[in-house]
């Protein structure tokens, strides 16, 4: 099969004895600094994207790409990411990788398709202030952001482009028309129409930073959004929903051309220990706008809807699924979400991911004891195996191909 017709089959539970896909969620660029120094043939290595061309995949492009002297020739900065199958390409400004795919035999990359699902036309990137340590800059999105240069890591939000009804109401006046949908559009779109239709990967729509919630968080800060929950709860209900308007518009025109397997969305509601929105509050701002995709999407076609979300989220699940989600990730092992529970309290929610990124440095052993129960959810169906975030450095090469190679062997073996 293809990796489309095993992530379809596995997705929608077609039969216990479909073989999922071989993917990782993704590798961060520490890790493959010391892989590639550690034994992993360095034959066709991710570039780091330079281009921009929607929010959704060029969001830190600016970032990756600025002057850093932090960074060696022929490295990666520490916190950019190469994508693995397990989370969907091109976001973020990161690569898509080859190199562990080709040696450990794994599978391709599921990707999304590259539409601009936030504002029209997209902000300039403009740096603001360039140090030795530091970058502050303007995104795409129009949040000011703050990299700090030798860690790496993803950068932090300082100002956002929505903090009152009056910056909203300009943004959607500028920004958030319904009379320039077609360029929200790629512009190679007829191209990438062939391309689509020939395809053997899974193909997605939404993905990071669309969400219900994701998506406030990221425009509005976290701190922001929680007050205006209760300070101002018709602003939200206008953002979302006006979100929610240009997002069904967009996805109407790319599904008169292409078929969809499934939509991404990007929530990261939960944390360590449950979620940051209490339930009352989710049924008032998100219920109406994910019955609205949710309804849209499946009278398209799509019955594959995927929620993305850290940490423990339990106690939400059943929120989603009732929302009419049918697939979750990646089911952080270190916040205690056990696969094999999730499956007993949901026997139809299909699930990726749910092995802990961090016990792989443990060794042999450890990985045996971890592998063990992902057999036992594997033989359940409708679940697609893989370390519970990006594999982090503290992971040597030696460990991680342990760890992989009898995954693989326990999937050819179904």
């Amino acid at each position: 099969m293809t990796t489309r017709e095993k992530f379809i089959q596995t997705m929608t539970f077609a039969g216990k004895k479909t073989h999922p896909p071989k993917w990782e969620f993704g590798y961060w660029g520490e890790t493959l600094n010391k892989w590639y120094k550690n034994g992993l043939p360095k034959k066709n290595p991710a570039p780091v994207p330079r281009a921009y061309t929607a929010p959704s995949s060029s969001i830190y492009t600016t970032s990756w790409i600025c002057n850093n002297l932090y960074v060696a020739p022929g490295e990666y900065p520490k916190g950019w990411v190469s994508m693995a199958g397990g989370l969907y390409w091109p976001t973020q400004g990161f690569g898509r990788d080859q190199d562990v795919l080709d040696f450990l035999n794994m599978d391709e990359t599921q990707q999304l398709v590259d539409v601009n699902l936030f504002f029209e036309p997209m902000f300039e990137p403009k740096v603001i202030n360039d140090t030795e340590n530091s970058f502050t800059y303007l995104d795409l999105d129009g949040v000011e952001r703050v990299f700090l240069k030798e860690t790496a890591t993803m950068a932090s939000g300082s100002k956002w482009p929505i903090y009152d009804r009056k910056s909203w109401e300009q943004l959607k006046h500028e920004r958030l028309r319904f009379t320039d949908i077609q360029k929200r559009l790629p512009k190679n779109w007829a191209e990438k129409i062939k391309d689509y239709k020939n395809r053997d990967y899974p193909l997605a729509l939404g993905g990071y930073p669309m969400g219900f919630f994701g998506t406030l968080a990221h425009l509005m800060g976290y701190e922001n959004l929680f007050y205006s929950y209760y300070d101002d709860p018709e602003l939200i209900q206008d953002v979302i929903g006006t979100f929610t308007d240009i997002w069904i518009a967009v996805f109407e025109e790319v599904l008169k051309d292409v078929e969809i397997d499934h939509l991404q969305i990007w929530e990261d509601i939960s944390f360590g220990s449950g979620s940051m929105v209490p339930p009352p509050l989710m049924e008032k701002f998100m219920r109406p706008y994910y019955t609205r995709m949710i309804d849209f999407v499946k009278s398209k076609g799509v019955k594959i809807i995927c929620v993305d979300t850290d940490g423990d989220c339990m106690n939400i699940i059943p929120f989603f699924i009732s929302c009419g989600v049918t697939a979750m990730f990646p089911f952080e092992s270190a916040c205690g979400m056990d696969v094999r529970e999730v499956r007993k309290k949901f026997p139809n929610l299909a699930m990726m991911g749910g092995i802990n990124k961090s016990n792989i440095k443990f060794g042999k052993g450890k990985i045996d004891e971890m592998l063990a129960v992902v057999g036992e959810a594997l033989q359940t169906g409708g679940y697609v195996p893989y370390l519970d975030h990006f594999a982090p450095p503290d992971v040597d090469f030696e460990n991680f191909k342990y760890y992989r190679s009898r995954l693989n062997e326990m999937i050819d073996s179904i």
